[in-house]
């Protein structure tokens, strides 16, 4: 299952106290995309937050995996987690309106 993650960073924490975490935050995102774990990473165009989007079994395992970023773990950032569906609108193309059987 997909797991869209949207990073948003815990109120009152200052800038500097994210410094003495960012490479070990950036060698962990990496870890976790080479097991296939985070499929892709972003930062949003309109403000400074991270997007990722996991494969996974759920929600539940998504939080574990976030849980091993440096960030989450020295409670700097936290993520809104939520599950996504493929899209099945496309099955509509190759339907007969009328219910014909070919």
């Amino acid at each position: 299952m997909k797991v869209l993650a949207l990073e948003t960073e815990v109120p009152g924490t200052s800038p500097e106290a994210y410094q003495p975490y960012l490479v070990e935050e950036a060698r962990r995102v990496w870890e976790l995309q080479q097991m296939d774990l985070i499929r892709e990473i972003y930062f949003r165009a309109d403000q400074r937050s991270a997007v990722l989007v996991l494969e996974c079994s759920g929600t539940d395992e998504a939080a574990t995996i976030l849980q091993t970023l440096p960030l989450v773990r020295e409670g700097l950032i936290r993520f809104d987690l939520i599950p996504l569906a493929p899209y099945p609108g496309f099955a509509r193309l190759f339907s007969d309106p009328a219910g014909a059987v070919s």
